[in-house]
């Protein structure tokens, strides 16, 4: 089955699916490399579902299991840098030299970090007293999901910010028992490598996601986690740098163990309690 076949199952489905199954199959749909890359365990990790429900969700889509429903992606894959998975668009036009570049950008994540590395910097994050994230400009996306992503994973998360004009007064209260995570690519802002600077005399452990070992934040980082960011655009892409925080985060949450899961729970029941996210509700029958 070519994975255009896969998408057109997902979309054709998804709306008779139940809300803990639609939410496997986004991360299915949106996530194709991941899948291809993963195990059952670590992409239901990924997805923030049980593994049962995603094996459950290629049930409901009329899939033997779990690895039929990942196989083409696997086979998409294979054809060579993601071209399989660019196919499975809708339209037929060629990919646009955007794409090809946010492609290999996200590929970057794999081939500039070893997994000894990802994992070493997943460990600071899991192990710091408060875990504080600053990115601004361009970066401060990244930045933030990383402290939304954390959040759901451990206590004592901040993202570090300029609004009040507190930023070094935020970076100043960090000791060595805490950890900073900084994200910034060329030209690099300032006011980061600043605060970098000033955490790192403090012995804060710092951990940096950039675009190489010889920024100035790579050579103050304890473990410098790299992204490409070409882009033929007059913006650079920020594809490689989000699909490095997204696997720096999947570490976190593979590592964590039971204070994780138990946070994830806690986390879960108060989204719960507070109705944070909507839910579908089934139409009621008129029979009159």
């Amino acid at each position: 089955m070519p994975y255009r076949a896969l998408t057109h199952l997902i979309d054709s489905h998804f709306e008779v699916l139940s809300p803990e199954l639609q939410r496997a199959a986004r991360w299915v749909r949106e996530h194709p490399a991941e899948l291809g890359l993963q195990s059952l365990r670590a992409s239901a990790r990924a997805a923030g579902v049980a593994p049962a429900t995603l094996s459950r969700l290629s049930h409901a889509l009329g899939l033997d299991d779990f690895e039929a429903m990942r196989r083409p992606v696997v086979e998409a894959l294979a054809r060579g840098a993601g071209g399989g998975l660019v196919a499975a668009n809708e339209s037929d036009e060629p990919v646009r030299p955007l794409t090809q570049a946010q492609l290999r950008n996200v590929a970057s994540t794999a081939s500039r970090n070893t997994v000894d590395v990802v994992n070493a910097a997943a460990d600071v994050l899991l192990a710091a007293r408060q875990l504080c994230f600053l990115g601004l400009r361009a970066s401060f996306g990244i930045a933030h999901h990383l402290r939304y992503a954390c959040d759901w994973l451990r206590p004592d998360t901040l993202l570090a910010g300029d609004a009040s004009g507190a930023l070094v007064d935020q970076i100043a209260q960090l000791t060595p028992a805490d950890a900073l995570v900084v994200v910034s690519q060329a030209p690099y802002t300032r006011q980061t490598v600043e605060c970098a600077q000033l955490a790192f005399e403090a012995g804060v452990p710092l951990i940096a996601l950039t675009d190489s070992p010889l920024s100035p934040l790579a050579r103050l980082a304890r473990h410098a986690l790299l992204f490409d960011a070409a882009s033929p655009s007059f913006f650079h892409s920020m594809a490689g740098a989000q699909a490095l925080a997204e696997t720096l985060v999947a570490a976190v949450a593979a590592r964590g163990g039971e204070p994780v899961v138990r946070r994830l729970a806690e986390v879960q029941a108060r989204q719960h309690a507070h109705k944070a996210y909507w839910e579908k509700r089934p139409l009621k029958a008129n029979f009159s």
